[in-house]
C-alpha cells in the first residue's frame, strides 16, 4: 500500500510540474493576443490621427557685399496617433530646413529641381555629432524624444521641464531620462504635436500612423528688373492612419505654401516674424475659388480627395491619377477635385512606408 501511494503522489507531482512549465509561470488562464494592439503596444488601438505644423522664416538673410540673399524655411511638422485616453500611442516629428540661395544679382543659385530631404532623411549627413556634446545626430535626437512622449497626454508632454542653454537654445528637455540623449530646443516640436492632437479626426481599426512629404522650390525666381527675387517653398506633409490589413482608416493633408520676397537690392521685404500659414489654415483666404472651374477652395478639395481615400489600399490610391493631367481620374470626383494631386499621392505612399 505505501508503494502504491508514493508512486501515486510521485504521479501528481510530476503533473504538476509539467503543468507549471507549459504555463511559463502563469498560474492563471491562457492569455489570448488582441488582434486590436499596434505597434506601439497599445490595446485599445488608435482612434485619432493628428496632423500639426509650425513655419518659420525667420534664418533668411538679406544680401550683403559680395554674398548673395538667402532664404530659409524651416518647417516642422508632426503626425500622431491617440488612444481612446487621449494618450500618445504613434508620434513622428521631422523638420524640412530648406534654404534657396541667390548670387550677389538676385540670381538663383540653387538647384530647383533637386530633391530635397527633412533632417531625419539627411541622417547623419545633416552633421549634428560632431557638434554633439553627447555625440548624437538630430535624428537620433528626436527619436528619443518621440519615444518619451509614447503614453503621455498632451498636457503631460507640453508640461516637459526645459532649460535654456544658450540663445539658440531655449528649450532644451530637463529630466533625467533626456538629458543625455537629446540636447536640441524641443519648443517647435512639442506646439508642432499639440496642434496635431487639436486637428485629430476620429479613425476607426486603425493600427499605425505615419507622416509624409515632399519638397519643392520649383516656383522660386530670379530677380528681374525692378522685381526682387522671391523664394517660394512648397511643402507637402500628409499624416495617414492605416488599418491592419493596409487600408487608408483616415489621412489628413495640408500644403505649406512659404515666401520669402527680396526687393531688387536684396534686402528681405517679407516679415520674419510673421505667422505664416498652411493653405488649409488659410482657408478662403488662400483664394482658389474664383478661378476654379468647380467654385470649390483649395482646402474644400482636399478634403473631398482625403474622404475618397478613406478605406482604400496604396495601390488604389496610386491608380487614381490621370498620367496626362496628374488629376484625379475618378469619376465620383470629377466635381469635387480638379487640384493636381501627384505630390499629395507622394506623400501619402511615403507616410504609408514611414507608419508605426
Amino acid at each position: 500500500m505505501k508503494k502504491f501511494l508514493s508512486v501515486f503522489l510521485a504521479a501528481v507531482l510530476a503533473a504538476l510540474i509539467f503543468a507549471g512549465c507549459s504555463n511559463s509561470g502563469n498560474t492563471g488562464s491562457k492569455t489570448t493576443p488582441n488582434p486590436n494592439a499596434n505597434n506601439n503596444g497599445n490595446a485599445e488601438g488608435i482612434v485619432k490621427v493628428g496632423l500639426g505644423q509650425n513655419i518659420s522664416i525667420a534664418k533668411s538673410k538679406s544680401a550683403e557685399g559680395e554674398n548673395g540673399a538667402v532664404a530659409q524655411v524651416d518647417t516642422v511638422m508632426a503626425a500622431v496617433g491617440l488612444d481612446k485616453d487621449g494618450k500618445v500611442v504613434s508620434v513622428t516629428i521631422d523638420n524640412a530646413q530648406t534654404r534657396v540661395n541667390f548670387d550677389k544679382d538676385g540670381k538663383i543659385t540653387s538647384d530647383l529641381n533637386e530633391e530635397l530631404k527633412t533632417k531625419v532623411e539627411l541622417g547623419d549627413k545633416y552633421g549634428m555629432k560632431s557638434q554633439s556634446g553627447i555625440g548624437k545626430e538630430w535624428y537620433e535626437q528626436i527619436a528619443e524624444l518621440e519615444k518619451w512622449m509614447i503614453g503621455k497626454t498632451i498636457d503631460e508632454i507640453k508640461n516637459l521641464k526645459t532649460k535654456k542653454t544658450d540663445d539658440n537654445h531655449p528649450a532644451v528637455p530637463d529630466v533625467p531620462e533626456l538629458t543625455s540623449v537629446v540636447t536640441i530646443s524641443v519648443q517647435d516640436y512639442i506646439a508642432a504635436v499639440a496642434e496635431a492632437v487639436d486637428n485629430a479626426i476620429a479613425v476607426e481599426n486603425a493600427t499605425k500612423v505615419g507622416l509624409g512629404h515632399n519638397v519643392s522650390i520649383a516656383k522660386s525666381k530670379s530677380s528681374e528688373g525692378d522685381n526682387g527675387p522671391v523664394a517660394q517653398v512648397d511643402t507637402v506633409m500628409a499624416a495617414t492612419a492605416f488599418t491592419a490589413d493596409n487600408k487608408v482608416a483616415g489621412i489628413i493633408i495640408d500644403n505649406a505654401q512659404t515666401r520669402v520676397s527680396f526687393d531688387k537690392n536684396g534686402k528681405i521685404t517679407s516679415d520674419l516674424n510673421e505667422e505664416l500659414k498652411t493653405k488649409v489654415e488659410l482657408g478662403d483666404k488662400y483664394g482658389m475659388k474664383s478661378q476654379s472651374g468647380i467654385g470649390k477652395e483649395w482646402y474644400e478639395q482636399i478634403a473631398e480627395l482625403s474622404k475618397w481615400m478613406k478605406g482604400k489600399t496604396m495601390d488604389e490610391v496610386t491608380k487614381m491619377k490621370n498620367e496626362n493631367t496628374n488629376s484625379a481620374d475618378i469619376p465620383e470626383l470629377n466635381s469635387l477635385v480638379t487640384i493636381s494631386i501627384q505630390d499629395y499621392i507622394k506623400a501619402i505612399v511615403e507616410s504609408f512606408d514611414n507608419a508605426k
